[in-house]
């Protein structure tokens, strides 16, 4: 769409992303999680208190508009046909891009007080943003995350990622798709950051399902699981039942990536797939 990493999607491949999102449902409402749906954008307040634009200044967007009088509107209709930049004449909104589904789960769930003895388990589905244009179609700055999250105890949220662990790579290779699961860490910047990412690895705190898209190696990262232990719990101030803050974890499952790599492997043409990844598929 005339920027790197931005891209439109067919009749075709939105198809595979809806049988694909079906079949990430038929594993996990079983389990009877609460569904919520956000738009791709949430409040630049929420963005900040979530600590993401602390961590990741150089992935989060934000939305600016012109706000300006007559005579501003003038002077930026003079720059439009003169071709010089306009974009110094808007300014920032309330709103932020989404980084990850997860995002809009936490002040909801916080506003609703101290939870259950159960926690919470949430299905959330929407459009994500981040800043890092790529001529690798597998990266793509606007993207859908469908993800689990899990509110509860330390043990509640182990318990939840070491069964979709195991959830995902089935459902994946039940796709016909080689998958490796690896140990990972998010792209923290700055010195501080390598701290961080250090820290991460080590305490096993993230892993990511890679299958090959673009190439054989390295691998891309299509589905990740998160330990984020107590820091949403911390940043919202939610409470277990004991008065504890509680644990969080989540499953993201990037499903253009997903359907990228369905294409990959078993060729453009739907009709020719496996029948085994088509019966799964819902074809």
């Amino acid at each position: 769409m005339g920027v790197e990493g931005l891209y439109g999607r067919s009749g075709t491949f939105e198809d595979v992303v809806e049988r694909l999102n079906a079949a990430i449902g038929a594993v996990g409402d079983p389990d009877g999680p609460e569904v919520m749906r956000f738009p791709p954008g949430l409040g630049r307040l929420q963005l900040e208190k979530s600590g993401y634009v602390r961590n990741f200044p150089h992935l989060a967007g934000t939305v600016a508009s012109f706000a300006g009088s007559n005579q501003d509107h003038a002077a930026l209709l003079a720059r439009l046909s003169n071709d010089e930049d306009w974009t110094d004449m808007q300014r920032p909104t309330e709103v932020a891009l989404t980084p990850a589904a997860c995002y809009g789960v936490y002040p909801v769930i916080a506003a609703r007080g101290r939870l259950g003895a159960a926690g919470a388990l949430v299905d959330v589905y929407t459009w994500c943003f981040r800043h890092e244009p790529s001529i690798d179609p597998a990266r793509m700055q606007m993207f859908r995350q469908r993800e689990h999250v899990r509110i509860g105890t330390p043990e509640q949220v182990a318990s939840f990622r070491a069964l979709w662990l195991d959830r995902a790579r089935a459902l994946v290779e039940s796709l016909g798709l080689p998958a490796a699961i690896d140990v990972a860490n998010d792209p923290f910047f700055g010195r501080a950051g390598k701290l961080l990412a250090a820290t991460q690895r080590e305490g096993n705190l993230k892993f990511e399902l890679l299958v090959p898209i673009v190439a054989e190696a390295p691998r891309t990262a299509c589905v990740s699981f998160n330990d984020h232990r107590d820091l949403f719990g911390r940043a919202w101030g939610i409470e277990l039942e004991p008065g504890e803050t509680a644990h969080t974890a989540c499953v993201g499952f990037g499903v253009e990536r997903l359907t990228l790599a369905l294409f990959r492997h078993h060729g453009f043409f739907v009709a020719d797939w496996p029948d085994s990844v088509r019966h799964v598929l819902g074809f």
